[in-house]
């Protein structure tokens, strides 16, 4: 996406001030540090939290035809706006499927006319759904402009050791690590977003039964700014995690993690836990996403960090 914006057009806006000469292109490796110093600055967040992810995205499997690591606008020599986006491929054994999730987007004050048109061609690939897990309020009007909409409300705090002794589950499940082969039945491609995930430093594991393994994933959060927990990032479906409450909930507790928080719209039924409505609100542009399913995000493939206060 090269997008060169019309001089005429500037020159009605900018008629009290010199024209710009701005253009935008995919971000290039050579861009890396450049480009994570002006995110830092104008995001508010430290520099290496960008070139962490800019850095893995180096190393993701981009589908074929898509930008590596987002799109830049530049006026002359100069970077004055860019959006972090990470595509990937799933492929499932029924359909594939493009996603991108919208990382981190940024345009300098003087240059926020030409903005809108910035974002409008960056997210309007054919055929791919856009994700923003972490939109600020301030940000959502600005979402739904660009034709995103809400698809998860809030986040349901799940207690799944709580569920030992209250329903019957198969006595044959055995929950193992990411590195375990699975003898029953499993999906390659789930094979392979568990050690990935692995490697970005997730809880990674499988609940095995007779007739096939199950995936999920779990990325540490401190809650309440204190309270160690897990998000869930991944699993087949969130009645899994249901079905499986009992043995992942004893697993986790032997890593002394007992709180797992999950996407969700309102209580889980078979989950003893709380739900709260309108925390961390999930978006979405393309087809509508499931709950339960945060693979290949910005909140996995680099640490939470505290923005800067000024």
């Amino acid at each position: 996406m090269d997008i060169t914006f019309p001089g005429s057009a500037m020159k009605s806006i900018y008629s009290s001030s010199p024209c710009p000469d701005v253009r935008s292109r995919e971000i290039r490796d050579s861009d890396i540090s450049s480009l994570a110093e002006f995110l830092g600055k104008g995001l508010g967040y430290p520099t290496r939290y960008y070139l962490q992810i800019l850095e893995r995205l180096a190393q993701h499997s981009t589908p074929t035809g898509f930008p590596k690591y987002g799109y830049l606008m530049k006026d002359g020599d100069n970077i004055v706006g860019a959006i972090i986006l990470i595509f990937t491929e799933f492929k499932q054994p029924d359909y594939r499927t493009i996603r991108c999730h919208v990382t981190a987007w940024y345009v300098e004050p003087y240059y926020r006319p030409f903005g809108s048109l910035f974002f409008l061609k960056a997210l309007n690939q054919k055929g791919v759904t856009y994700l923003n897990i972490s939109a600020r309020p301030s940000a959502r009007p600005f979402l739904e402009i660009h034709g995103f909409s809400k698809y998860s409300n809030g986040q349901f705090l799940a207690v799944p050791a709580l569920n030992v002794g209250t329903r019957s589950v198969d006595d044959e499940v055995l929950v193992a690590g990411a590195d375990t082969v699975p003898t029953g039945h499993f999906n390659s491609f789930e094979q392979d977003l568990l050690l990935a995930h692995a490697g970005y430093g997730c809880l990674c594991l499988w609940c095995m039964t007779p007739e096939r393994a199950y995936p999920f994933v779990f990325h540490g959060r401190y809650f309440k700014g204190f309270i160690p927990g897990l998000q869930l990032i991944y699993c087949p479906d969130v009645k899994d995690f249901v079905r499986f409450a009992a043995p992942i909930g004893l697993y986790l507790a032997s890593h002394r993690k007992f709180f797992v928080r999950i996407d969700s719209n309102g209580p889980i039924p078979g989950l003893f836990g709380w739900y709260f409505d309108g925390m961390e609100p999930r978006y979405y542009k393309g087809t509508k996403p499931r709950l339960g399913d945060l693979a290949y995000t910005q909140a996995v493939m680099a640490p939470f960090v505290q923005r800067r206060k000024y």
